[in-house]
């Protein structure tokens, strides 16, 4: 199984092997903005009212989830974030912030 920090890397070989590296930080919020969209589309298709044409191409939700977080990992790398730490210290703000926030079960 990866980590994140294997994730990370992964992206940063791939992105490393052309020229143009990674976009800018806007560019890539573009990027992310656009599968973010997609993502919505796929679940409104399986959730929502409005189902897919006949025409329209068979996607899922897993590839569009995988595709967002390629785009995620590339910012990060970009910024020089670790992903890792920044999801470590979001957790963090969960359990002791926003602790008490909902209701348990």
């Amino acid at each position: 199984m990866k980590t994140i920090s294997d994730m990370q890397k992964e992206v940063d070989d791939y992105i490393g092997q052309f020229k143009t590296g990674y976009f800018s930080p806007l560019a890539n919020l573009a990027r992310l903005t656009e599968e973010v969209g997609e993502l919505s589309r796929e679940i409104n298709h399986y959730y929502g009212e409005k189902k897919k044409k006949p025409s329209e191409a068979e996607n899922t939700i897993k590839a569009e989830l995988g595709d967002n977080l390629f785009v995620l990992l590339c910012i990060a790398n970009s910024l020089d974030i670790d992903m890792t730490e920044s999801f470590n210290e979001t957790m963090n703000k969960f359990n002791t912030r926003d602790k008490n926030r909902f209701e348990r079960k």
